[in-house]
């Protein structure tokens, strides 16, 4: 026996002759032991695999020992390398493959079932012939496996793997037998959003998800309202927030106002009015003898209403208010707290209180826009313009526009295009001023009867500014805007109103709306039919509408490559997130001979898997960026990729580096902007380290792309965080007062100084919503702002994309109570930047160059000075000398002492920096520092929802004490005087700056004009 089994450890031989024996016990017992042997013999195995081939088909064979002989030759295929056969046979040895036995060949085994299993339920899915091709044997593996995970508590897992092979029974067992569910529900809600490629079976998944939600002793309205807004249900948001409202506990009213502010920052206009007007019908079903009383979408409750048509029902509305309370007052208080709900639907709410707090929080330094101004030569048209977008952008939304008044003349040279911007960017500056947008830009407007007189230019901005105010929440205006549509033949008028309408009217479909603006394309005008294209595409965003063939006709039929170029990224807007099923029109426009429209393919393609991460889509992209013809359509591509890649930005200077260093400068320009888009407001080390050589690029244009994707990555970073922040700004001032430096630069420069420090610096750019939704207005803003390399006056659309960076905590009444809580970091890490230095004013007015880059230097020979006297003196061993000899240096010129003062850090190192800091409600809470925020236990707030910003409802502990209000005084001070003369607004926003601001900057600059 010794000698035997000697034998059979050194060769496989013997138990393979034995295979050729008639006895089927000796054949078994030669399986049996091959098996055990299999991992060292199996060269040796592989040459008999026909026979165990034949004994696995040989049907007088026994079964176990048949599946015996079907798992040996799996093993011997796979060591062979034949996973596909060694799958099959594996299948064939049933239970005998373990699946759960830990060794490598089991683990490549399951990975190749299951992807086999998933391609076939795929296809299956596909053809809609369920489960028609799959193996059983196949399924019990997958479903061995599933089991086995979810009794090992290796839930994710399981749950990863269900949804993958599209086994949603599977998704739910694993979801409701889990130990956690709320935990794992949210984490089902990230993998669909994250890996399930299909739009289709990614509503699939979200509506179980829902299902499951609804039967949880306590749901989460919270994840249920999103997965809703996914699937487009705005009557299964309006049931839960109506029985939200009508509960008598002031907390759930609390979490309904929470939810509609949630939905509100998706910014899908078109889905929240249809939730409102549900809420409005649903209002009726309790009783009709009410029903007056709260019918009207704002009654006298709503203090936050700013519509002027809801504020002429208060005396009617308040009557019938009145003999209703007497009657129900459970209907009163479910008529009150409905205003309020449809006050946040409708976007008001929350636009006002962010109006508020950007308008309160402004730290905009109007020393940098004074020193572009003084260094930009009124010859140069473009950095003129450039000048105007940077304040528009700069004060976006903080509605105080100082420099502009205390700039007239300098204003008034503007002439025809640039005149309609210089207009236009009034519209940036307000925007959200829906009380008063209109009489703000009731001077430029176009006056009615016999045509004004006014300049077209400024009138047709005026328009395309309402739209930019009211974007996204354009009922109060589109009558307005297409009755002046309607009324005129001018172009430039036209197309301002285009533009405006567009963007009052963003994705709402109203067909009315859209005939208008055919009617203008039509007219075969380049400069009206251009707006008109873009302002069709952000009408009908989304909604994959017919529309778009008949725009597509146009832009077959038409000669005018203006308007061909705004139909086709129409074209692209109608698309916006329709996936798959955008993809016909894609490929129709993608094999088009005009590259005009193979343009718009790119951004069709950027749009319908927008923050996707889509690998059809990206390998698509990457395809035409190295192989089209067409310098545009490369450059498009490229830059496309930001917006299919914006959910994982750390994916994309990975995947364009070799792009920006493309011999083509189109693709160099593309990779810049496709990293600005994807990583903006992220800050991001790798984003930054890939555009700075492209900063100093060769090619002016390249230089200019770089410069405004550096600003868009790096705004609300400050140089405490990154360094290379403050060497940025530092080029960005180089460049500007650079009297050699080229145009395109140079206004790649100034835009990059606006986008820095945009809104006041209190705004950051997101695409995405904290729910990890995609912001419409924000992606369609980004995508329509990146086509100004045609047309400048796009440049405003940047403005859709801001997003303001604070902490607003509300109480039930939607106030803004004053409380504190913590940011658990050092507040040097997010502070504002320094405020530049008040000597470069007082000594510019004469030679702003000379003076800034003299100061430079001296400050330079300053400090290189104190270092030779602290070096000196190292050798006497006294710190403190060292310290008091920085201070000699510094005072030997009084100048450079003052701007010492400003940005050096080295005097704060006198007493150590706290390592957190106190925050009062509202506060400025930037993206980085949302980690470190806590709130403090011994609060009178508790936040419903643990929010680090954006807006929190606030349960109140001690409702029965006053409150403390904050946001009060600063938004009736300046809406007042706007509305009767708007010279009184600029005194008041620049009177308001003065309290508001550090003082030191805005004085000098106030007397020197």
């Amino acid at each position: 026996m010794a000698a035997a089994a000697a034998t059979i450890v050194s060769s496989a031989g013997g138990l393979l002759a034995m295979l050729n024996e008639s006895h089927p016990q000796l054949k078994y017992h030669a399986l049996s032991n091959l098996i055990s042997f299999v991992d060292q013999f199996w060269p040796e195995i592989s040459t008999s695999v026909p026979i165990i081939e034949s004994l696995y088909e040989d049907e007088e064979f026994g079964q176990h020992q048949r599946q015996l002989a079907a798992l040996l030759v799996s093993k011997v295929f796979y060591y062979l390398g034949e996973l596909n056969d060694s799958l099959s046979y594996a299948l064939g040895a049933g239970p005998l493959f373990d699946v759960s036995e830990d060794s490598d060949y089991v683990h490549t085994l399951l990975s190749k079932a299951i992807d086999q299993y998933v391609s076939l339920r795929s296809k299956a899915a596909e053809s809609s012939n369920e489960a028609a091709m799959v193996d059983p044997r196949l399924e019990a593996i997958v479903e061995r496996m599933l089991e086995k995970c979810i009794m090992d508590g290796k839930y994710q897992q399981a749950m990863g793997i269900a949804i993958e092979c599209r086994r949603l029974d599977k998704l739910e067992e694993a979801i409701t037998r889990s130990d956690n569910v709320h935990g794992t529900l949210a984490y089902s809600i990230n993998v669909s959003h994250s890996f399930v490629y299909r739009r289709e079976y990614r509503q699939e998944v979200l509506r179980l998800l829902v299902k499951v939600y609804e039967k949880l002793p306590s749901p989460d309205y919270l994840s249920i309202c999103q997965c809703l807004m996914f699937l487009d249900e705005p009557e299964g948001v309006a049931n839960i927030l109506e029985r939200l409202l009508r509960s008598e506990n002031k907390e759930d009213a609390l979490l309904a106002f929470q939810i509609a502010f949630d939905l509100v920052e998706n910014e899908h206009q078109a889905f929240l009015l249809n939730v409102r007007d549900c809420l409005s019908a649903l209002k009726s079903l309790p009783s009709e003898s009410v029903q007056p009383g709260y019918s009207d979408p704002a009654t006298a409750q709503n203090e936050n209403s700013t519509a002027p048509e809801d504020v002429q029902m208060t005396d009617e509305s308040s009557a019938v208010t009145k003999s209703v309370d007497e009657v129900y007052p459970k209907e009163v208080m479910y008529a009150e707290r409905l205003t309020k709900i449809k006050g946040i639907l409708s976007g008001e709410t929350s636009i006002q209180l962010t109006l508020q707090f950007l308008f309160s929080y402004n730290k905009s330094d109007l020393l940098i826009l004074k020193t572009i101004k003084q260094s930009v030569e009124m010859r140069n048209s473009v950095c003129h313009s450039a000048t105007i977008y940077a304040n528009a952008i700069m004060h976006a939304g903080t509605t105080v526009d100082t420099f502009l008044r205390d700039n007239l003349d300098w204003l008034s040279r503007a002439t025809n295009w640039a005149k309609f911007s210089a207009t236009a960017g009034l519209g940036v500056i307000h925007r959200g001023h829906l009380q008063q947008g209109r009489s703000l830009m009731a001077p430029y407007l176009p006056q009615g009867g016999a045509g004004g007189g006014g300049s077209p230019y400024s009138e047709g901005g005026a328009l395309y500014a309402l739209g930019l105010i009211h974007a996204n929440h354009g009922e109060g205006i589109k009558q307005f805007l297409r009755e002046s549509l309607r009324g005129t033949n001018v172009e430039v008028i036209q197309h301002g109103a285009c533009l405006g309408l567009g963007l009052a009217a963003l994705g709402t479909a109203d067909e009315e709306i859209y005939d208008d603006i055919k009617t203008v394309l039509y007219t075969d005008s380049a400069v009206a039919g251009e707006a008109a294209g873009i302002s069709m595409g952000l009408l009908m965003v989304g909604t994959a509408s017919e529309k778009a063939s008949e725009m597509l006709a146009y832009a077959h039929e038409t000669q005018h490559e203006k308007i061909i170029r705004g139909l086709a990224l129409g074209i692209a807007l109608t698309v916006y997130g329709r996936e798959e099923e955008a993809d016909t029109l894609i490929e129709q426009m993608t094999r088009d001979q005009d590259p005009i429209l193979r343009y718009g393919g790119m951004y069709a393609l950027a749009l319908a898997y927008r923050g996707t991460a889509n690998n059809k889509a990206i390998r698509q992209l990457l395809h035409f960026a190295v192989s089209d013809v067409s310098d545009d359509v490369r450059r498009t591509a490229v830059l496309a990729l930001g917006f299919v890649l914006y959910s994982e930005p750390d994916q994309t200077p990975r995947i364009v580096s070799l792009l920006s260093e493309s011999y083509n400068p189109h693709v160099r320009y593309g990779a810049a902007l496709a990293v600005g888009i994807s990583c903006a407001g992220t800050g991001l080390s790798e984003a930054i380290s890939l555009l700075e050589p492209l900063t100093s690029d060769v090619v002016d244009f390249v230089r200019q792309g770089a410069l405004i994707a550096m600003a868009m990555v790096m705004v609300q970073t400050n140089e405490a965080s990154d360094s290379r922040v403050g060497t940025f700004r530092r080029q960005l001032e180089k460049i500007i007062l650079d009297k050699h430096e080229d145009t395109m630069s140079k206004m790649g420069a100034i835009l990059a100084s606006g986008i820095l420090d945009a809104g006041g610096r209190n705004v950051t750019i997101r695409l995405l919503s904290k729910t990890k939704h995609d912001k419409v207005t924000a992606v369609v803003g980004l995508a329509v702002f990146s086509q100004f390399w045609y047309w400048y006056p796009l440049i405003y659309f940047v403005s859709l994309s801001f997003s303001p960076t604070a902490f607003i905590g509300l109480n039930y009444d939607l106030k803004v109570p004053k409380f504190e809580f913590l940011s658990h970091a050092k507040p040097s890490l997010f502070e504002y930047p320094k405020p530049t230095t008040v000597p470069t004013t007082t000594s510019a007015v004469k030679l702003p160059t000379a003076v800034l880059s003299t100061s430079a230097k001296a400050k330079a020979r300053a400090k290189k000075e104190a270092e030779q006297k602290a070096n000196a003196e190292k050798s006497t061993g006294a710190e403190s000398s060292a310290a008091a000899n920085t201070g000699k240096g510094k005072s030997s010129s009084e100048k450079d002492g003052e701007a010492m003062q400003v940005d050096s850090p080295p005097e704060k190192k006198s007493d150590p920096e706290p390592s957190f800091e106190i925050l009062t409600n509202p506060a400025r809470v930037v993206p980085a520092q949302e980690k470190f925020i806590k709130f403090l236990e011994d609060s009178r707030y508790v936040p419903v929802k643990l929010a680090p910003s954006g807006f929190v409802l606030l349960r109140d502990l001690c409702p029965n004490e006053p409150e403390v209000l904050s946001l009060t005084d600063a938004p009736t001070s300046t809406a007042s005087p706007a509305g009767g003369s708007t010279a009184a607004a600029g005194q008041q926003s620049s009177s308001a700056m003065a309290v508001d601001d550090e003082p030191q900057p805005p004085q000098p600059f106030e007397y020197s004009s």
